[in-house]
């Protein structure tokens, strides 16, 4: 079977519907996609100066490589790059040289900012010491560091590589543990409502699927080999990670129609959380909803 738009051989069954595309007619699909993505929901503005949040992998260096053609076109837009180094061994040092790989030939400024430096150790090294979920732990610190140092950067606007499957796996994730509040801070531009304090998240990825950002940056060259968090598939996210995996592939179109669903009911939620009181962290100073944010109760439970 042919190509859709032409006679060439197809790289790609979209995950949709039955629609197979060449490698030049499926890049022009996957970056329409994400422009419409961008207009849709006004993610890019003119005078934003955009920080990017770029680990090396499939799905940050689509999105900076994206970006950057957008910024080409609209002068008045700004990227910063911004990588965390977790201290993962046999993992973060070959994609850190990716994203430093990429970022030279973008020209665009990279900031890398450690765990060791900033926490006085790395996740192997806390990992190590104390009998902790890697993906609890990490995503709190991450969350943390990326915000304090855009902020610090002078961006208002943090771009990262959130792809269906990721957002799917979170609306899931919050329903089982009964937090819907965090979902009301979900969507392909987060928060419940604008606070300096907070640099908002914008997921230009939103709409595509993991195979699909893969499949884009593998015919791009983006990396260098495809190597996976080894702590990827601990915890929760993992396990509902193969869930939604075995349930798409008996029931195509599941996570389209988990994101569209909950894409409906997001004002409501949103609406119900608006009113809830933003705090400086008794700590650090940083934005939090209690007393003390995720990151010095976590830090301080390690002393």
């Amino acid at each position: 079977m042919a190509c859709k738009s032409c006679v060439e051989k197809p790289v790609i069954k979209l995950p949709n519907n039955n629609v197979q595309l060449c490698k030049n007619h499926y890049i022009k699909y996957f970056e329409k996609k994400i422009l419409k993505t961008i207009r849709q929901f006004n993610l890019v503005e003119d005078g934003d100066h955009i920080g990017v949040a770029i680990s090396g992998g499939k799905d940050s260096s689509s999105l900076l490589y994206i970006l950057n053609k957008l910024a080409e076109k609209r002068k008045k837009v700004k990227l910063t790059a911004i990588t965390i180094d977790e201290g993962i061994h046999g993992y973060r040092e070959h994609t850190l040289k990716d994203a430093r790989k990429l970022c030279e030939e973008l020209k665009i400024p990279l900031y890398v900012y450690s765990y060791k430096e900033e926490f006085g150790q790395t996740l192997d090294e806390a990992l190590k010491k104390y009998k902790l979920k890697p993906c609890s732990l990490c995503g709190v610190l991450r969350r943390y560091l990326l915000n304090k140092k855009a902020r610090e950067l002078g961006v208002n606007k943090l771009a990262t590589g959130h792809n269906l499957d990721d957002e799917a796996q979170s609306i899931l994730m919050n329903q089982i543990k009964n937090n819907i509040q965090t979902s009301a801070r979900l969507g392909p531009i987060t928060g419940v409502k604008e606070d300096k304090r907070f640099i908002r998240r914008i997921k230009p990825l939103y709409f595509l699927t993991e195979r699909e950002v893969a499949t884009y940056a593998f015919l791009k060259g983006f990396v260098s080999e495809f190597i996976e968090c080894p702590n990827s598939g601990h915890g929760l996210r993992g396990d509902v990670r193969k869930f939604l995996n075995d349930f798409e592939g008996k029931y195509p179109g599941t996570k389209h129609a988990i994101l569209n669903s909950f894409l409906e009911i997001m004002p409501l939620l949103r609406k119900d959380y608006k009113m809830q009181e933003i705090k400086d962290c008794v700590d650090c100073g940083e934005p939090c909803s209690q007393e003390r944010c995720q990151t010095c109760a976590l830090l301080n439970s390690l002393k």
